[in-house]
């Protein structure tokens, strides 16, 4: 099997080059590493200041270890092994947008928990059913949604309906698929 490398590893690769101190650091790009990294392991829990954490393009299965991060605001795990939400919650009453396209996620189980959730980018992932879809609509804050790439959204548009029925389902969103959501005025 391929060597994988950990996070406390990668975190001490990224102090030696940035010459800044993680537990410190508001910004933490761990992305592309070589070797990947497979595990979001408990040295995340020295994060404490960081706000935007970059995990992106790794070997990361799970979504662990988020406890320690009480500040953060924007998550990116895009280009991952991800098949869940699960994890989140952790993140749950401070993330605002999170980066997810590119996993294996088929299932939007736990998305509930992410009150203050303005950004979702999860293309090209596996959700393939509208049951799947509407929870979103938990979301209560959510303006901005890239779902491209999902069986459910592939299909919806080939049929012509996809914005039409997805943002009937989330009224609440100004942007689907990069493209403003124009609501024509109801006449009363």
């Amino acid at each position: 099997m391929a060597k994988t490398a950990t996070v406390k590893e990668a975190l001490s690769k990224w102090e030696e080059k940035t010459k800044e101190k993680a537990s410190e650091a508001k910004e933490i790009k761990l992305y592309s590493q070589i070797p990947p990294i497979e595990k979001m392991d408990a040295s995340l829990a020295t994060l404490s200041c960081c706000e935007k954490l970059s995990l992106s393009t790794n070997c990361i299965e799970k979504i662990t270890n988020l406890n320690g991060l009480k500040n953060l605001k924007i998550l990116s795990l895009s280009r991952n092994n991800i098949k869940t939400l699960t994890g989140l919650e952790a993140v749950g009453d401070t993330l605002v947008e999170l980066w997810i396209s590119y996993n294996l996620i088929d299932k939007l189980k736990g998305v509930g928990s992410m009150q203050k959730l303005k950004v979702l980018y999860m293309s090209n992932n596996l959700v393939k059913d509208w049951a799947e879809f509407v929870r979103l609509a938990d979301l209560p804050c959510l303006l901005e949604l890239v779902f491209v790439g999902n069986p459910l959204q592939e299909k919806q548009s080939t049929d012509g309906n996809w914005m039409d029925e997805a943002s009937k389902r989330l009224p609440n969103l100004k942007k689907l698929d990069w493209i403003p959501i124009i609501k024509e005025p109801v006449d009363e």
